[in-house]
């Protein structure tokens, strides 16, 4: 997940997924977030659930500097519990970044051209991504650069994404968010179990413009479905 479509506003957000807070800090509507964006999450801390902006790209307590946080944008739902950057957050610092919906690339294996797709809930609710957050304190952990950053847990496809790429992010049921946010659930071989691949007919997908490939573009005609050459669509 490299790309994925954030406009539902904070209060939206906060009702429904049952947040107690809602940050004041107001992102812009976007149509194309792009990884060092700020996004909203929501997490859990001191007991209540909270929509925040976080940064995407997750920035480890060790890191010396933010650039690291610019190769943590997804974290493998395999590996979670044995990567050093991710380890801890897994254990107490998991979130979920909500999305309208997300694109992912599919590659012509008879040339280099990449076709995006547009992936989003049939019913138009916005999707529960998985996702970790952790806190940097500076490269000398003084406290006096504190920033607020977040990956995006990815793991296998199901069916439908399967058609186009061999990942997917971990979305979420209603069912789990409890489980997920509560920090004070470290079992993993309970989390392990909700880092499952959503059902198929949860959601759709259609092809849309490669004006999503530059970042510099947005607005809500990046989701708008564009027709394919009849061999591409063969192919799929």
């Amino acid at each position: 997940c490299g790309r994925f479509v954030s406009a539902t506003p904070p209060d939206e957000i906060a009702k429904y997924f049952g947040a107690d807070a809602v940050t004041d800090v107001a992102l812009r509507e976007s149509y194309n977030v792009a990884p060092t964006n700020d996004v909203y999450a929501v997490l859990e801390t001191g007991g209540v659930r909270r929509v925040e902006p976080l940064h995407w790209g997750l920035v480890p307590i060790w890191a010396k500097d933010l650039k690291v946080g610019n190769r943590m944008i997804n974290a493998r739902a395999e590996t979670l519990a044995e990567k050093n950057a991710y380890k801890a957050a897994y254990r107490k610092r998991r979130c979920i970044i909500p999305a309208d919906g997300f694109y992912e690339w599919r590659k012509d294996p008879a040339s280099k051209h990449k076709q995006p797709y547009f992936i989003h809930r049939v019913d138009g609710d916005p999707l529960a991504f998985a996702g970790l957050w952790e806190i940097w304190k500076g490269p000398d952990r003084s406290g006096d650069e504190v920033v607020r950053s977040t990956t995006i847990v990815t793991g296998r496809p199901n069916d439908l994404v399967a058609q186009i790429h061999d990942r997917m992010p971990v979305i979420l049921p209603a069912t789990a968010w409890g489980t997920w946010l509560d920090p004070d659930e470290d079992d993993l071989d309970t989390l392990g179990k909700l880092l499952v691949p959503a059902p198929s007919e949860l959601l759709a997908m259609h092809p849309v413009s490669t004006d999503v490939n530059n970042v510099r573009n947005g607005g809500a005609a990046l989701v708008d479905e564009v027709e394919i050459a009849a061999d591409e669509a063969e192919d799929r």
